[in-house]
């Protein structure tokens, strides 16, 4: 037989890892992360095998074992930037850890390490990583981009612990370029029982409006431009479809968010809920452990359809680009803000982070509350989109106005603006009624929220506020006691600022117009300019 035919002896250990290495090594360079992957894995097993054979002979060759330990760790952190690259963070973790085992000051498992963890939202776990990387010789050649890594984890650690955000400068030049960087910050609230539906986030002090009370990451969100020229229901669908898919897929591959989903409600059994330590939440926490539930994805698609938030909301603004799409997102924390007619926050959309402020004072121990849908309307037709809800609203204002609706006149009033009565009238004799009726204080602005449209129409007629001139009350009245009623709104701004167009804006006009557009856009604009465009002042300034 010619030696050409001869079967090829077996490859040596040896020279099959040398193999797999320039193969592992290709598919990386290629940024062919999933081939890379299973490659690695084949290598880092029989490295692994010829560690152990190796060390139990008779005569270990400590040199050859160094080697192979040298090997195993960068195939391990070669390993890691492959899986975080398919985004299984948790996998990308650990082998980072196991690389660092073996030499705890290893450059490229370090700066893999710190990059997974700054994407795991733990900034301060991810500085340290930078700061040992930093000081490694093969450094020098990347410093200006770890020094980048190192300010940016102080930045994000020092919101996350203060809640001092400002959006002020994107706001100013635009929303150019990227949307800003933003950590996750958990403010003074807790997860409690809720007396309107299951279990609902609570304020644990005295809070201003305006004030920031959380910032979460979107454990994925889907966006579309939809058509005018129709109903867009197929792009809706196939929106949701891949939505569903990248929310499964995250909770396949991190095993922290597969557990902070577990903790949200699928619409069955929800008085049996725990309500969830607020420490699970926060950037820094803890590492949870391997969780033995299979991954239910039935499960999982009841989460989304009670949990889900839509971008495009009463209660909601986009700020920047995604303004020109429909959204939808999963955000945990926020998942756990329920419905009230009197509610008391709103949130920010800012890339995939949302940012919930109080759009009104809030005492400690009162609900966090969103509108899920559109509170300046009678009581009438809240129940009616309360239905479309699936739930009924048992809020202080809903039971407040059940009794009041059952006087005649109410009736009346109501009936008449189907009807196309004169608004001035209408609110003439809603104001006379809550005279007579002794409605005071809160109750007022209940009413005035319910009445809105008449408001509205009435304040931007200058017809009808010469004819009814002091006959119905002035705007900064009804404003105060709307947006202390029911929180600001952009329409209840719109109104006020309105009203003085054409006169110039005095200055307790500005301020007021600033304190009201704290409570719709929140504190995070701390610059009065960038508040000042948002809100539209144009060639009014004072």
């Amino acid at each position: 037989m010619r030696e050409e035919d001869q079967l090829q002896q077996p490859l040596t250990p040896e020279e099959l890892m040398q193999e797999l290495r320039f193969k592992a090594t290709e598919l990386l360079l290629r940024e062919e992360w999933q081939e890379s992957d299973q490659v690695y894995t084949q290598f880092i097993n029989l490295c692994q095998d010829q560690i152990s054979v190796k060390s139990h002979q008779n005569h270990p060759d400590p040199d050859l074992l160094t080697k192979l330990q040298k090997s195993l760790c960068l195939a391990l952190s070669n390993r890691a930037e492959a899986l975080s690259r398919l985004r299984d963070l948790t996998g990308a973790l650990k082998d980072c850890d196991q690389a660092l085992k073996i030499e705890s000051t290893h450059f490229k498992s370090l700066v893999c390490k710190g990059k997974i963890l700054l994407s795991l939202n733990r900034y301060s776990m991810a500085l340290d990583c930078f700061k040992t990387a930093v000081l490694d010789p093969q450094a020098s050649g990347n410093l200006e981009t770890l020094n980048g890594y190192v300010q940016k984890c102080k930045k994000l650690e020092f919101q996350s612990r203060t809640g001092a955000f400002d959006l002020s400068d994107w706001i100013l030049s635009g929303f150019r370029g990227k949307s800003p960087e933003l950590a996750e910050y958990t403010g003074p609230v807790q997860i409690k029982r809720s007396e309107l539906s299951g279990r609902g986030l609570f304020a644990t002090k005295n809070i201003d409006a305006g004030t920031l009370l959380l910032v979460t990451k979107a454990i994925a969100t889907e966006r579309v431009i939809l058509s005018s020229e129709d109903s867009g229901e197929n792009a809706r669908l196939v929106m949701w479809k891949n939505f569903v898919d990248k929310v499964v897929d995250s909770a396949t591959k991190c095993e922290r968010t597969r557990h902070l989903i577990s903790t949200l409600s699928s619409g069955e059994d929800e008085d049996k809920l725990e309500a969830p330590e607020m420490s699970l939440f926060r950037p820094e926490a803890e590492e949870i452990g391997e969780l033995n539930e299979k991954l239910d994805k039935v499960k999982i698609l009841n989460v989304l359809d009670v949990n889900s938030l839509v971008e495009d909301s009463v209660s909601a603004k986009v700020l920047g680009r995604n303004s020109d799409y429909y959204g939808v997102g999963l955000w945990v924390l926020a998942s756990f803000i329920n419905h009230s007619c009197n509610p008391n926050a709103r949130r920010l959309h800012v890339g995939d982070h949302v940012l919930v402020h109080a759009s009104r004072d809030v005492k400690a121990g009162e609900e966090i509350t969103f509108a899920y849908f559109d509170v300046l309307s009678p009581l009438s037709k809240r129940n009616e989109m309360s239905k479309t809800w699936g739930f009924h609203c048992s809020c202080n204002r809903c039971k407040f106005e059940e009794e009041m609706c059952s006087k005649q006149e109410m009736k009346e009033i109501e009936i008449g603006l189907e009807r196309g009565i004169d608004v001035g009238s209408a609110i003439f004799r809603l104001e006379e009624g809550m005279r007579r009726w002794m409605v005071r204080g809160r109750g007022k602005g209940y009413m005035r929220a319910s009445f809105w449209a008449a408001y509205f129409e009435a304040y931007r007629s200058e017809k009808s506020v010469t004819r009814w001139g002091r006959r119905i009350p002035a705007v900064d009245m009804v404003v105060d006691s709307v947006a202390e009623a029911v929180g600001c709104d952009e329409r209840v701004l719109k109104v006020f600022m309105q009203a003085f167009k054409g006169n110039g804006v005095s200055l307790v006009d500005m301020e007021k117009s600033l304190k009201l557009g704290r409570g719709v856009h929140g504190k995070v604009v701390k610059k009065q300019q960038a508040l000042r465009s948002l809100l539209d002042f144009g060639t009014h300034d004072a």
